[in-house]
């Protein structure tokens, strides 16, 4: 898959390529690739945004700027999926997620501020995702978390075992992922719950379950 960034601080994403999962595909099953809005803007010295029409607080990132970088990088606007990172997209789900993973290609846009002018989500994304129901200073934590999200879902990221039984999977129903402990068995009074030292992988699994169940209703 390749994976393309469009943003004004491509080092921020320096340490997400370090981490799994995304440094466990990078280079085989994800190509990522990070562009700079100030490479390419037709602006002087480096611009890039500038304040609202009609006033207001805070700059907006200009759409010929974001026109430019994506003409440089594919002559025009792409037929991929194109996607503008603003709290006014679709909520981001692990059905979306999935949707995602399975593409060949996409494109992500980045912003700051007071986002985008309007008309990079109307004429030159295809899509628009928000991360949450709340106001970032910056589009950049939404790509990366929507990176490592289609990172780890890539072939050889992590376990298979691993990314089917977690919250919202086919195996829990699409539910919230059971408790889970380690060792110590006791510590300070608290307890793992005895069914799991019981060796007993049958009842494990039935509790596992139901535990899930309480948690998504709950």
């Amino acid at each position: 898959m390749q994976l393309d960034v469009f943003t004004l601080v491509p080092h921020a994403y320096a340490w997400l390529t370090e981490q799994r999962p995304v440094a466990s595909v990078l280079g085989t099953e994800l190509e990522l690739r990070l562009f700079s809005y100030r490479d390419t803007t037709p602006l002087r010295a480096g611009e890039v945004d500038d304040e609202p029409y009609g006033g207001g607080a805070g700059m907006v990132l200009r759409v010929d700027v974001v026109a430019a970088a994506l003409d440089a990088a594919y002559g025009g606007v792409p037929n991929h999926r194109v996607i503008a990172l603003t709290p006014q997209g679709r909520q981001l789900t692990q059905e979306v997620v999935e949707e995602l993973a399975q593409e060949p290609q996409v494109t992500l846009l980045s912003a700051r501020f007071e986002g985008f002018d309007e008309r990079v989500v109307q004429h030159l994304a295809s899509d628009a995702i928000s991360i949450g129901p709340y106001v970032l200073s910056n589009g950049d934590l939404p790509a990366m978390v929507l990176v490592d999200a289609i990172a780890r879902r890539l072939p050889g990221a992590i376990r298979d075992e691993s990314g089917a039984w977690e919250s919202f999977s086919a195996e829990l129903e699409g539910g919230l992922e059971y408790p889970q402990y380690t060792r110590p068995p006791e510590f300070r009074g608290w307890l793992v719950p005895e069914i799991l030292l019981s060796g007993d992988h049958g009842k494990i699994e039935e509790w596992r379950r139901e535990q899930s169940r309480r948690r998504t209703v709950l």
